[in-house]
């Protein structure tokens, strides 16, 4: 029986339809998102896996569930799907994403200043119901509430030149 009490987000809805399919091709979902940009609405689902997504894992997985989507039909409307790694510099925003990065690298932008920056970052120490804690180089303890934060990203590119040893 649904709960009539809250309606479930076409996110929601879509991450129920996809995790099964992924689980099956050895992968993780690791974000869904639909959003529209211009006059086009985008459904991006986000996959992950030890070692790496490849090309053929974004393949696999936009084929294995096209039709399982359309059959269900969570997105009155048209729209384009796409399956993506979520890269290098992946956003971290559920509690699982934050406890499976513990000890990475990360940078955190603030909605509003603190301390005269909004941006910090160093290793992820610990997350616990929303908050987070940071370590950076000097060994300053940094802890923010996950909803002043515009964003919170694993921090593990170098700029110049690839990946930080």
């Amino acid at each position: 029986m649904q709960n009539k009490g809250k309606r479930r987000s076409t996110v929601d809805v879509v991450r129920e339809i996809v995790e099964p399919i992924a689980s099956d091709l050895g992968l993780s979902i690791w974000d869904v998102r639909y959003f529209k940009e211009g006059a086009d609405w985008y459904l991006r689902v986000y996959i992950d896996k030890e070692g790496g997504v490849s090309l053929d894992d974004c393949v696999d997985m936009s084929r294995a569930i096209d039709q399982p989507l359309d059959e269900a039909d969570p997105i009155k409307g048209s729209y384009c799907l796409e399956v993506s790694s979520p890269g290098v510099e992946r956003q971290l925003k559920r509690d699982e994403h934050f406890t499976a990065m513990l000890g990475k690298p990360v940078k955190i932008k603030l909605i509003r200043p603190f301390e005269g920056k909004r941006e910090f970052k160093g290793t992820l120490k610990a997350y616990d119901k929303g908050l987070v804690k940071l370590v950076d180089d000097e060994g300053l303890e940094m802890e923010f509430d996950k909803k002043d934060a515009s964003s919170v990203k694993l921090n593990d590119f170098d700029y110049f030149g690839g990946r930080k040893k």
